[in-house]
């Protein structure tokens, strides 16, 4: 049974709000500090942050050590969930830059901003927005950063498009991803579960 776009967008909503909600509750897959310091954050940039930052963090790789975030710098994070990425970017680009934070989960969107506040970052913007259709103006961002998300887009091309749109001429995209091998069987599909279980 093929999914519908609507359907997919509401279960991925769905699992994202629990994990938002309650990340003491999820099973399946590693998150909070121990799974970031286990992808390469620095293990004192994480410990110094307060769990509430870092208790509902879901990512595949530390997306900030793909490239140099500078001062000055915008920095958009797609997908940004509780906010640990946008957090750390916003330091870096100091208080002459700037970080933009989109998340479709109104808990995930919530909670980053609960933490920017607790941590008196105030160079963060938070954009309720699915990636597909972002309410951003054209060549925006110096960098665009996404960890672990594209997979969760019903329509990939439409969101990569979307990302090039607010890249300004000679920006860059530090995105990482997982993906399905082109030679899995159906049935290791099955038992990997429907786009966010």
């Amino acid at each position: 049974m093929t999914e519908t776009t609507t359907e997919v967008r509401a279960a991925v909503r769905k699992r994202f709000g629990m994990i938002a909600a309650a990340p003491n509750d999820e099973r399946k897959f590693p998150i909070g500090p121990d799974s970031a310091k286990a992808l390469g954050y620095d293990a004192a940039e994480i410990d110094a942050l307060p769990p509430s930052v870092t208790e509902s963090f879901v990512g595949v790789t530390n997306v900030l050590s793909l490239g140099e975030i500078l001062a000055c710098q915008t920095v958009v994070d797609l997908g940004c969930g509780a906010g640990l990425d946008c957090l750390l970017a916003a330091r870096r680009v100091g208080p002459s830059g700037k970080v933009i934070g989109v998340d479709m989960t109104t808990e995930m969107i919530e909670k980053a901003r609960r933490s920017a506040r607790e941590l008196e970052i105030s160079n963060v913007n938070w954009l309720l927005s699915e990636i597909e259709d972002l309410m951003l103006a054209d060549a925006i961002a110096d960098v665009v950063i996404s960890n672990g998300v594209f997979n969760l887009c019903p329509d990939k091309p439409r969101a990569l498009t979307e990302t090039y749109r607010v890249l300004r001429p000679g920006g860059r995209l530090q995105m990482a991803d997982v993906f399905l091998d082109e030679n899995a069987r159906p049935e290791d599909v099955a038992l990997m579960g429907d786009w966010c279980e």
